[in-house]
């Protein structure tokens, strides 16, 4: 499904680049059908579901909160904030630093431990958090980050991330996470391990970001870190 939405959102963005005066938001309707958003919400209400709110909390206060703070608003710039993101976006993440699809050392060990269920209720409990707000700090790099965020680059069929995360980086719940308000530290980092493969658990971010100078993925992660 991945692949074909990129394809879509490519496709949208050719259309946005004979005409830049189109509404910025434009990309974002063409991301996912009704019938997938609804499928996409059932299995959230049916993940959450099945998770233990209580133990969940239980867990990620041993296990999470000494990096990500006791409500998953990480107030250290290269550890994400994981409140409200989306719960099968980070069981997804979790399973895969787990099984070694994502490599990062201090993650592996931390879920070492974590049975599937564990990780179930540790999202579900997050997903209940408020996330926090955050704010873009680099006033000249503010106009190309947005740029980049809502039209993409054209000449290099670099789609906008507003087409995958949403106009106000919400994301859609199952298939693409929320980026609003996050570290641009963190962002930036995610997006330049892509662009060198040491990340490898997205094809479609490998893509886009191997297309991508260091100069446009501080612009765009920095705008981001500014959305709610």
């Amino acid at each position: 499904m991945a692949a074909t939405l990129f394809m879509g959102v490519v496709t949208c963005l050719n259309s946005y680049a004979a005409n830049p005066a189109a509404p910025v938001a434009a990309p974002a309707t063409v991301v996912v059908p009704a019938k997938e958003a609804a499928k996409s919400q059932e299995a959230k209400v049916e993940m959450v579901g099945k998770a233990d709110l209580v133990k969940g909390e239980a867990s990620y206060g041993t296990v999470c909160a000494a990096c990500h703070a006791p409500d998953g608003n990480s107030m250290i710039p290269v550890n994400p904030k994981l409140a409200q993101q989306h719960p099968e976006y980070l069981v997804k993440q979790l399973q895969e630093f787990k099984s070694g699809k994502r490599s990062n050392a201090i993650m592996t060990g931390m879920v070492a431990a974590l049975s599937e269920q564990d990780m179930k209720n540790i999202a579900a409990w997050l997903a209940t958090k408020a996330n926090k707000p955050g704010q873009a700090k680099d006033k000249e790099l503010i106009t190309m980050g947005e740029k980049i965020y809502r039209g993409g680059i054209a000449d290099r069929q670099v789609p906008a991330c507003a087409g995958c995360h949403s106009p106000n980086g919400a994301g859609i719940p199952s298939i693409y996470p929320r980026v609003s308000g996050q570290h641009a530290d963190y962002t930036a980092l995610q997006l330049n391990t892509f662009r060198d493969g040491s990340r490898k658990n997205s094809v479609a971010m490998t893509q886009v970001a191997a297309k991508m100078n260091d100069r446009e993925i501080k612009a765009v992660a920095d705008y981001m870190a500014g959305l709610r």
